[in-house]
């Protein structure tokens, strides 16, 4: 593993992706794994907002989508995470893995069914929430222990592009049988693309070690999947300012800037519909996707606070800008210089969490983080989607963004400690490479 981490100059010094965690079996299985399994899911992460405002001609009742994913996301993402520092891992991964993908069968028969029901929808969508509130910090708790600690950023980042590659590459296959198909001929297709690719996440899943908790330190609390073990985690949390700070900043960015629940809406009415929205899906992850590519420099930065922050504002500049485009590709190309700063964000919101959490708190802190970055997304849709049908998709897009920013800067300057933060030596990683 020594030859893993101490690698020549050059690639360290390079500003192209870093690759030295594919180099670990176990993590190279999960990223594949994990890869795959998210382009299947963009199909569906298409399909049901266009068969929701299919269904009900209304953006209020796509952004009522975000709600159904945030209140199983709030109860089994704390729940969750405090169970992956108690149990296997791995087999927690399994279990909840499963749940999401019964979910998206669901989803494929009530296409097949000809159903028309909007609250149909959102039930489907709680379960697949639940499932992914459980399944997401778990999996997040597992990298720290199978890559060392120093290409921890690495792993992210290798993590974030790939997943974010599905992010293009899903939206515009997706937004391409919509092209070609009727709606409900086209969700049928995508749930199906889902589903059968779901399978791939299940084999990574099950090549990985058993990974149990680790024995804590002598006087420790022994860790709980309960209220008590979602307490402690929350305890540490509090006294940790620059946790709760990168918390603030990505529900300041998510809430307020967050345009997807307006795509349906704007790509009919400003541009026809048909393969428009598939590429305003893509848009975002089109910009993470070559930020990613160029991230050399990610680990090798020690300010990290201040490029969280930094992230954030430009995030907020992109989509504000956005909001204004009535051109397709002026619209896909500001959402991509959006996109390219949430990567960075997001790779920084992570590392910092999974370096400055101990082991035997990881899971209950991940479960935190993806309640934070999984329901900041979720409040974003119904903030969108209920403001524009009062203000416009103009004033909701492009207000949210400017408003995003300003408060993000509000934040970095207010309270210093984030700015200040600069990542500990690195150390090496615990077990089970």
């Amino acid at each position: 593993m020594s030859q893993v981490v101490d690698d020549d100059a050059k690639e360290r010094s390079s500003w192209v992706i870093d690759v030295r965690p594919l180099r670990v079996p176990a993590y190279r299985r999960m990223w594949i794994g994990n890869g795959v399994s998210f382009f299947g899911f963009q199909f569906t992460s298409v399909a049901v907002p266009v068969q929701m405002y299919s269904v009900t001609h209304s953006s209020a009742w796509v952004g009522l989508l975000g709600v159904a994913g945030l209140i199983p996301l709030l109860i089994f993402g704390l729940w969750g995470g405090a169970a992956a520092d108690v149990v296997d891992r791995r087999k927690l991964l399994l279990a909840s893995s499963m749940l999401a993908w019964i979910s998206t069968v669901g989803l494929l028969v009530q296409a097949l069914l000809g159903s028309h029901s909007g609250w149909l929808l959102l039930a489907l969508t709680a379960v697949q929430s639940a499932g992914f509130a459980v399944s997401s910090p778990t999996r997040q708790a597992i990298i720290p222990r199978i890559v060392p600690a120093g290409l921890v950023p690495a792993a992210n980042t290798l993590s974030y592009t790939t997943t974010t590659a599905g992010g293009v590459l899903g939206p515009l296959a997706a937004g391409l049988i919509f092209g070609i198909a009727s709606t409900g001929a086209g969700v049928t297709v995508a749930y199906l693309v889902d589903a059968a690719l779901f399978t791939i996440s299940f084999w990574a899943t099950w090549k990985l070690p058993s990974i149990p908790p680790i024995v804590h330190e002598e006087g420790a609390p022994k860790p709980s999947a309960g209220l008590r073990g979602i307490t402690d985690g929350l305890k540490f949390l509090v006294t940790q300012p620059v946790l709760l700070l990168s918390f603030a900043v990505d529900i300041i960015a998510m809430v307020f800037a967050m345009p997807r629940a307006l795509f349906p809406e704007v790509a009919a009415d400003r541009f026809g519909g048909g393969s428009a929205v598939g590429w305003l899906y893509a848009a975002i992850a089109i910009g993470s996707v070559i930020a990613g590519l160029t991230s050399g420099w990610i680990g090798r930065l020690k300010r990290q606070g201040v490029a969280l922050i930094v992230a954030v504002v430009a995030w907020g500049v992109a989509i504000g800008f956005s909001g204004f485009a009535h051109s397709l590709w002026l619209m896909v190309m500001l959402l991509a210089v959006g996109g390219a700063a949430d990567l960075v964000s997001a790779v920084y919101r992570q590392s910092i969490l999974q370096t400055f959490a101990p082991d035997r708190l990881r899971g209950r802190l991940q479960g935190v983080f993806i309640v934070v970055v999984g329901g900041g997304p979720r409040l974003g849709d119904l903030r969108a989607g209920a403001t524009a049908d009062l203000t416009g998709t103009t004033a909701s897009w492009a207000g949210g963004g400017f408003v995003a920013a300003g408060l993000a800067l509000v934040v970095g300057l207010a309270f210093p400690a984030l700015a200040r933060y600069k990542p500990q030596a690195e150390t090496g990683n615990e077990a089970n490479r």
